[in-house]
């Protein structure tokens, strides 16, 4: 080795020890960190991958501007700006809203596998809350005719 003739190896610094524990620690209080101090931006639900709206075809032509958007994953899942809400307190987050806006029109992004008692519900929500219009939102089909599954 080069360090022989000088003797360099007897002036190194020994080896570390071995500070595995101590990640495990730091890891440990960042997952704490993010539980108690969280907000819905960081680590927030969302509609993730499987998302897909249905599909017909045209669905672009009668596009409207609208001014509340909510998306509907699953069965009393409504995902809105301010977070996660159930059915239950759909219709006050409804009326909040449309007070806020002057001629307020819904956008409902709901995912093909939601029931069709849903978006009923959730019309009759909207219709209660003052809510000028109500916009489903779908997809074209592709042009070659092959939809998803």
């Amino acid at each position: 080795m080069i360090t022989r003739p000088l003797d360099l190896a007897s002036r190194l610094r020994p080896a570390p020890r071995n500070f595995d524990a101590l990640f495990l620690v730091n890891g440990g209080l960042i997952v704490l960190y993010f539980f108690l101090f969280g907000s819905r931006f960081v680590l927030a639900p969302g509609l993730g991958v499987g998302f897909q709206l249905p599909e017909m075809p045209g669905a672009t032509q009668g596009a409207a501007v609208t001014t509340v958007v909510i998306s509907v994953r699953h069965s009393d899942m409504v995902l809105v700006d301010d977070g996660m809400l159930n059915y239950a307190q759909l219709p006050d987050w409804l009326q909040a809203r449309a007070r806020q806006e002057k001629s307020p029109v819904l956008l409902v992004r709901a995912d093909r596998n939601v029931p069709t008692e849903d978006m009923g519900k959730i019309a009759a929500m909207a219709g209660k809350a003052g809510f000028a219009g109500i916009q489903w939102a779908m997809e074209a089909p592709p042009p070659n005719g092959r939809g998803q599954p």
